[in-house]
């Protein structure tokens, strides 16, 4: 039986609205715990060591990739990147756990 490995997000944002991407945070948020999700890590303290530096990085572990990738397609979180289009410049990618 195998074992169910964690799906991780992995976001780098540069914020260009903070009054729009405060909109955007409350949505995702709410989508992302729906969907059995927890922030590991969300806009702390950073060293850039490769690549391009995006002042804002966030880390939110689900209990799978499918989960992780559920819950990017669900109705809650693209209401909310609704609100990151043109008010943000991102990157976000789901990796799956070791």
């Amino acid at each position: 039986m195998s074992e169910t490995k964690p799906g991780y997000w992995i976001a780098h944002v540069t914020v260009t609205d903070e009054a729009a991407y405060a909109r955007y945070a409350a949505l995702a948020t709410e989508a992302i715990a729906a969907h059995g999700g927890e922030f590991l890590a969300r806009g702390g303290r950073f060293v850039q060591l490769e690549g391009k530096e995006r002042p804002r990085n966030v880390v939110a572990r689900f209990p799978s990739l499918e989960a992780a990738e559920a819950c990017y397609r669900s109705d809650t979180y693209q209401e909310a990147l609704s609100h990151a289009r043109g008010a943000s410049e991102r990157e976000l990618m789901i990796v799956e756990g070791a």
